[in-house]
């Protein structure tokens, strides 16, 4: 079985003085940092995930700025597969299914930003196209979200998806535990 990583839009946006700034990013993008370089030590694909704005009210990951591109600390190599998408599922209107199946990969290792939106929907898709998943729970990043005037600790928000997506669509470990078990 063939395996590929898929590094979700850790891009600059999120990080202390981007226009989107998530809880714990630096350390998310250090442990994604970990597995990219196992990934790259054993040769296997690794695809980056750019999220570029198209939306007339974005905010953030708008086109042409420094907050859009991919943090220095991954600097995609020239035979890493960059795919750009402008929605949170990672599959829609790109060409990473395509690009998946030609390389035969049909194992997924998924970690980035931002948890709640863009790795959830991408996990689902995956699932859903009949990838076998394993999520690196700190090797992702969220933010605090807030509903009906309360706000839920980023904490929380991660932990929920965590616990709603270990049942069906992946298998959740963290940096230490893929990395030992690999």
């Amino acid at each position: 079985m063939k395996k590929g990583l898929i590094i979700i839009d850790i891009q600059n946006d999120y990080f202390e003085g981007g226009t989107m700034a998530l809880v714990n990013s630096d350390k998310a993008c250090e442990n994604a940092k970990l597995v990219l370089d196992r990934f790259r030590s054993e040769n296997l694909p690794v695809i980056f995930i750019q999220h570029i704005a198209t939306r007339p009210s974005a905010t953030f990951f708008l086109p042409d700025t420094k907050g859009v591109e991919i943090h220095k600390t991954l600097n995609p190599l020239a035979n890493e597969k960059i795919i750009i998408k402008h929605f949170p599922n990672s599959f829609r209107e790109t060409d990473l299914l395509d690009y998946l199946r030609e390389k035969q990969i049909i194992d997924l290792v998924i970690c980035g930003m931002m948890t709640h939106m863009c790795v959830d929907a991408t996990t689902r898709a995956a699932k859903d196209h009949g990838f076998d998943i394993t999520l690196i729970s700190d090797a992702c990043a969220t933010k605090d979200l807030e509903i009906n005037g309360h706000v839920v600790a980023a904490a929380d928000v991660q932990n929920s998806f965590w616990a709603a997506l270990s049942y069906f669509y992946s298998t959740v470990k963290t940096t230490g535990q893929y990395l030992s078990l690999e």
